[in-house]
């Protein structure tokens, strides 16, 4: 999305001039020659910066500046003042302005500040969404369970926390809750009020990658219109979480472990040397040692990483805390959905409990999830688990029942897949979200099938 500015200036001259100028840099740009006209403008249309003359017509400069704030105090505001009128410039930085600029001045010298302070607040809006995103997250960092195993898993996570700069390799298999674990190692840590990053990096690709790490210098490429900061350096001082490493490429691996090493980096198409003080976390399902063997994987990098190794244990090893997981999985969506589920039917708990999991915690807690918005009983039963987790009753049920003379009504698959989907969008009040993560389907799927079956005459 282009950035919008607004130009409030009584010159006509001046508005036109810095209007065309700034439309062909891409900007979308609004103009007004008052103040009272520009405070109506940033209520009908989102503004990312104001190039604010101090002379208007009807009020103040600066009292447009401070009802400007009042109304949003992320709006850029550069001020264009007299050259000879510098303390109002000053009073104008203190009241919030970003910037000033004196008149007369050089298009190049406005269109450089412009562009200079549209990347500092992409900087600061990118570090506050992760702050507010690690807040959320920090605030699950228990791991819950009464097996020797979790006990175990505890009792080390909690040595671990004690260090400053020990990097960390977790391993498990998908859904065991190695980013959980990883949470409870920061925030249990010296660098809980610190920066914690996080990327997946067999979710980006490769050139992808490497920019979201080390961050890159404007015009280090094609794309690279201003500097970019990488996770690395938005991490210093805290802890920068690497999950899925197995699937990092060899050429990748070797910059990560300098950085390791050195505690320093240079960003794509950079110079000079960027110091910072972060602890790596990182995380994997595969065997790292084999990918060693096999030449795919870092020696020197896996023993950099496995200073100190969480082995996270697979649910189907530790069967006492499948239960204990499931309720709490049930008082979590009693509150998210508004319900007063008591708990599962005996016959639900033995089934939970003889699954192997290959999903583990993840697959336990979709489970539940999908099982409370179905049922519209006080207990789970077992016609509200999935297929699979059923499969042992049905085989028993077909081996006890005779179904070759058993009358049944015959419907189109079509038309079985269009009463379900329908009932799981009505139940749900058509939160399309909810509805594909319960189907199993992505967003654009569900969609496609709701106008395949004209389900939206339903809503």
């Amino acid at each position: 999305m282009r950035p919008s500015i607004l130009i409030v200036d009584d010159d006509d001259i001046m508005r036109e001039t810095l209007s065309e100028v700034l439309k062909k840099n891409g900007y979308e740009v609004y103009t007004d020659g008052s103040g009272s006209a520009a405070l109506l403008t940033i209520k009908k249309h989102i503004i990312d910066l104001i190039l604010l003359d101090m002379r208007l017509p009807d009020l103040d400069g600066l009292e447009v500046l401070k009802r400007i704030k009042e109304f949003d105090t992320d709006i850029l505001v550069i001020i264009m003042t007299a050259y000879s009128d510098v303390q109002t410039a000053v009073s104008a930085m203190k009241l919030g302005a970003h910037h000033y600029i004196n008149k007369p001045f050089e298009l190049e010298e406005l269109k450089l500040l412009i562009e200079k302070s549209l990347e500092t607040q992409s900087l600061i809006n990118e570090v506050r969404r992760l702050h507010r995103q690690q807040r959320e997250e920090g605030q699950n960092t228990h791991l819950y369970g009464v097996s020797p195993q979790i006990q175990y898993v505890r009792e080390l996570i909690g040595m671990i926390s004690k260090t400053n700069k020990t990097s960390v390799l977790i391993q498990g298999e998908s859904g065991t809750g190695k980013e959980l674990a990883a949470n409870a190692i920061h925030y249990n840590s010296k660098r809980a009020n610190r920066p914690f990053m996080k990327i997946n990096c067999s979710a980006i690709p490769d050139t992808l990658l490497e920019s979201e790490l080390f961050g890159y210098e404007k015009g280090a490429f094609t794309d690279a219109k201003t500097t970019k900061k990488g996770l690395f350096e938005l991490a210093d001082g805290g802890t920068l979480f690497l999950d899925e490493i197995g699937d990092m490429k060899p050429y990748l691996q070797s910059k990560i472990l300098r950085v390791i090493e050195n505690q320093s980096f240079m960003r794509i198409g950079g110079e000079r040397e960027i110091k910072v003080d972060v602890r790596i976390i990182a995380a994997t399902n595969r065997d790292l040692e084999s990918l060693v063997r096999e030449g795919v994987f870092r020696k020197d990098l896996y023993y950099r990483l496995k200073v100190m190794v969480v082995e996270m244990p697979p649910l189907r090893n530790r069967p006492e805390d499948i239960l204990l997981l499931s309720n709490l999985f049930i008082e979590e969506n009693n509150k998210e959905y508004g319900k007063k589920i008591k708990g599962l039917t005996e016959e639900a708990r033995k089934l939970l409990v003889q699954y192997h999991w290959p999903g583990n915690v993840r697959e336990l807690k979709n489970v539940i999830e999908r099982a409370m918005i179905l049922t519209d009983q006080e207990y789970i039963s077992p016609k509200f688990l999935p297929f699979e987790i059923r499969q042992d009753e049905r085989d028993k049920n077909i081996e006890s029942k005779d179904y070759k003379n058993h009358d049944f009504e015959v419907v189109p698959l079509d038309e079985m897949e269009k009463l379900y989907i329908a009932n799981v969008l009505k139940k749900l009040e058509w939160n399309k979200s909810k509805a594909s993560k319960i189907l199993g389907i992505s967003r654009a799927t569900l969609r496609a099938k709701i106008k395949k079956y004209g389900l939206e005459d339903y809503n």
